[in-house]
């Protein structure tokens, strides 16, 4: 049964058309800062009014591009997020992923929850993240994964999830961690593992997840030409790209990838933690969802 609570899902790429699609088996759900032409045949949403009064809006991950306006890429126009305050509710609430200070600093009158901040969101994310990953590997590299020497750094949830694909394609898989609970994490999975301080050049394919910078010029000289980095950490990352480029070494940054390489299920994923957190704000403060 739809509800009566109206949500603004605004700007982003598909996977917010696919959250959109999932709250609105719950929720009356409209849209902006999308092209006619990006709506998958499968979605048919409202566009809103500005009549329309939100009781929550959806921005995406970021929710500003570097020009401070709405993270709109499917967009004909810039988006201010003025236009979508004003189509709030003056107590309406915003969800946004990675919400960092600029946003906070233009959202003054509104709550603000962070849905990136959400461990369920993390953990199911990390799985698409990873397969992501793996399908870059197997398009730039030239042989099989099988039978490589493969490095994890970090064993987070993103690191345990690629560590267990690769281990099904027959990869030798090593984590490099930082410290004893992170060798206990990579033992308990089956995977062996080495301290950070401790790589070696080895490895045919290397993926970093730490937002930290490992792979300096001096490590990155040590490993073969023909090694492949694949870095998924968010900025400011884990490898010198300037540095891998001079010395000949590919490396690739992998950002954004489930919404790149499996915008429904991330999709989805947003969506249901959305849910979960209205429904949770919702028996907080005893309203109706």
């Amino acid at each position: 049964m739809i509800n009566k609570k109206k949500i603004l899902i605004a700007g982003g790429d598909l996977r917010q058309l696919y959250c959109a699609r999932r709250l609105s088996e719950k929720y009356q759900v409209s849209v902006r800062g999308f092209g006619r032409d990006y709506f998958p045949p499968d979605i048919q949403l409202n566009r809103p009014e500005e009549e329309f009064c939100f009781d929550y809006a959806v921005l995406p991950v970021p929710p500003l591009d570097s020009e401070g306006m709405l993270n709109a890429p499917c967009s004909e126009r810039k988006l201010h997020i003025s236009e979508i305050l004003s189509l709030l509710k003056p107590e309406g609430v915003i969800f946004a992923g990675k919400a960092d200070c600029g946003l906070r600093d233009i959202v003054c009158a509104n709550e603000i929850c962070d849905y990136m901040c959400r461990e369920e969101l993390n953990l199911l994310n990390a799985v698409p993240s990873a397969e992501g990953a793996v399908q870059i590997a197997l398009e730039e590299l030239p042989v099989t994964i099988s039978g490589l020497n493969v490095l994890i750094t970090g064993f987070g949830r993103i690191g345990a999830a690629l560590a267990n694909i690769l281990k099904g394609f027959g990869a030798d898989v090593t984590a490099a961690v930082r410290n004893a609970q992170g060798r206990a994490r990579a033992k308990a999975a089956g995977v062996k593992s080495c301290l950070i301080s401790d790589i070696d050049c080895r490895y045919d394919l290397v993926f970093n997840t730490v937002p930290a910078l490992i792979f300096d010029r001096e490590l990155l000289s040590s490993f073969s030409r023909d090694t492949l980095f694949i870095d998924l950490a968010s900025k400011p990352g884990g490898i010198d790209f300037e540095a891998a480029a001079e010395l000949g070494i590919r490396a690739v940054w992998a950002l954004g990838l489930p919404g790149k390489t499996a915008p429904v299920t991330a999709g989805e994923i947003i969506a249901d933690t959305i849910s979960g957190m209205i429904g949770e704000r919702s028996s907080e403060h005893g309203e109706k969802i």
